[in-house]
């Protein structure tokens, strides 16, 4: 009987491959007295050569994946695992203490990942530190015959079998072998999830139990449209599968006709369907999927691809390319949103009890004004080569707005003064996530050009639950009547005032919310550019006046999520 295991659909598609195990192996030992040190030097030796051999491969991978740049921290391994002083100092110790290589290994490289942790005013010392970790790992890996998983080795089709995937492991995958992924925990907006609609594969996350349930090799069903993972299907269902799979292509082949089209309703109703991108590389994938706009520009993965504070010419190159590579279309540039779960090793951040509402984002930026200047300063030079629009994150009063503002009109007089070309037509927003702000969206709307409601968190804060948190995700309600009238607040507060809302959340693309929004009077929305042709046909089949419908009931008559979740599909059959 096949077994099916249940997740969240993070990302649409069909997929069936074979199980890769994306699990880090126990490296535990037991410390052991020896009589031979010759065999154990040796056996040490060994476990050095064939991590040489390996991380050679790596290296040599991460280059033609991810660039020279990205590779030279490979080459930083290899020359650790050359360096005589480190293992001459394990091997002395196996031959005077007359114990088994692992335990060598383990002394020595705690010493040095201590002595090079100390230097907390050298950054690259400290970074050192990290590197040995990593080396360690691997000898010790196979020093114990247990097998460290590599998704940049891949090289045969699998489906990623994972507790979570980090950041630098989506950075790895290659779409060519790698047909989907599959993880014990996460939701559908956590930054796997985000990162599985970007390369366009299936995805599965949150599901308790894949890395128990599942084995290496064997065969997997993905199906990320409905969020689950048959393991071990028989032929009939594999056959069923492929059709589905068929099917689905077709769908989007359907969807891609749409790519110039206007985002109109059935009705003649028209918005504004952008992406979300996190570097200007994403761009193409935005105007391949038919964006009207870059809703959401996320500026700060040009400080976490960096080992230092990006200089003004490196973000206005940044910015330049995006606003160049839209052709016109608006590009809404977040400013630096770091804080929270997103750290930076070169800008260390004061240790809080709960860095979700500590010091982040604008909060950073109006303290640390030297390095909000600069990111101004370069948004503002690039918004001379096309249509470039900014907001502020984490936004909880109108002084914060004020203030932000402020410091905006100052960078562009003194640029202005200089003879440096600005455009005279730049909209300043905020990002509209925190509850207190949604209820004086009426008292904001005044000075703001725009809001753009961030969802995830103004979920998360509204309901005071962590969506990273398995055990309080049902909580991460999007549908919930209270997000909605805050949503309705946001919008009309802007209407009042003759301003816009859009929203870059991830409920943007959502296809049982995209009716309530549309019905709400949500100007622009902004998703994962692989959700933009899905949604765009979405449109097409509704009646915005029986979405108002729709959306005065949800708001006013509903009690809980399921019940919005019913009304909008009485709605929309």
């Amino acid at each position: 009987m096949t077994k099916v295991l249940k997740g969240i659909a993070a990302s649409d598609g069909i997929a069936t491959a074979k199980a890769y195990m994306l699990v880090q192996p126990d490296l535990s030992f037991s410390k052991k007295t020896i009589e031979d040190a010759d065999a154990e030097i040796n056996r040490l030796a060994a476990a050095v050569e064939a991590s040489k051999k390996e991380l050679e491969v790596i290296k040599q991978k991460a280059t033609e994946n991810l660039g020279e740049e990205e590779a030279q921290v490979f080459e930083a391994h290899l020359t650790i695992l050359s360096d005589p002083e480190l293992f001459g100092q394990i091997n002395d110790q196996i031959k005077n203490d007359l114990v088994n290589a692992e335990t060598a290994l383990k002394n020595v490289t705690d010493m040095f990942i201590s002595m090079f942790e100390a230097m907390t005013d050298n950054a690259y010392m400290q970074e050192r530190a990290g590197d040995i970790r990593d080396v360690t790992k691997r000898v010790m890996a196979h020093l114990l015959g247990v097998t460290i998983p590599n998704p940049a080795l891949i090289d045969e089709e699998v489906i990623i079998v994972s507790h979570d995937l980090t950041p630098s492991d989506t950075a790895q995958l290659d779409r060519r072998y790698v047909k989907g992924f599959i993880t014990d925990i996460g939701g559908r907006t956590s930054h796997s999830a985000i990162m599985s609609r970007t390369l366009e594969i299936p995805a599965v996350v949150g599901s308790g139990s894949a890395t128990t349930d599942i084995a290496e090799g064997t065969t997997l069903i993905l199906d990320g449209i409905n969020g689950e993972a048959l393991i071990d299907p028989t032929a009939e269902e594999v056959a069923e599968y492929q059709a589905k799979a068929k099917a689905f292509a077709e769908q989007k082949a359907e969807w891609k006709k749409l790519k110039n089209a206007a985002s109109t309703t059935a009705d003649g109703k028209q918005v504004i369907l952008g992406a979300n991108i996190g570097t200007p590389d994403d761009v193409q994938g935005a105007n391949d999927n038919g964006a009207e706009a870059v809703g959401l520009f996320r500026s700060e993965f040009l400080y976490m691809n960096s080992d230092e504070l990006p200089s003004e010419e490196e973000q206005f190159q940044a910015y330049k390319a995006a606003v160049e590579g839209m052709n016109g279309k608006q590009v809404v540039v977040r400013t630096m949103d770091i804080g929270g779960d997103k750290e930076l090793p070169y800008l260390p951040l004061p240790a809080e009890q709960n860095p979700f509402l500590g010091y982040r984002a604008i909060r950073i930026s109006l303290d640390r004004q030297d390095i909000f200047r600069t990111q101004l300063r370069a948004l503002l030079r690039a918004s001379h080569y096309g249509k470039l629009a900014i907001m502020f994150p984490m936004i909880a009063t109108v002084q914060e707005f004020k203030q932000a503002k402020a410091i905006f009109e100052e960078e562009k007089a003194k640029l202005v003064a200089d003879g440096v070309p600005v455009s005279d037509d730049i909209e300043v927003g905020m990002m509209m996530e925190i509850p207190a702000a949604a209820m004086i969206a009426d008292k904001l709307a005044k000075y703001v050009d725009f809001f753009s409601i961030g969802t995830n968190d103004l979920i998360g804060y509204s309901m005071a639950a962590d969506r990273g948190n398995e055990r309080v995700s049902y909580l991460y309600q999007p549908y919930n009547p209270s997000i909605l009238r805050m949503i309705k607040n946001t919008i009309e507060a802007s209407h009042a005032e003759g301003k816009w809302t859009g929203m870059c959340g991830e409920m943007a693309g959502d296809q049982v919310a995209v009716p309530v929004l549309l019905g709400l009077g949500l100007d622009e929305f902004s998703m994962s550019a692989t959700s933009i042709l899905k949604t765009r046909s979405l449109l097409k089949k509704l009646d915005s006046a029986k979405m108002q419908e729709l959306a005065d009931k949800a708001v006013n008559e509903c009690e809980t999520s399921d019940e919005v979740v019913a009304l909008v599909e009485e709605y929309t059959k």
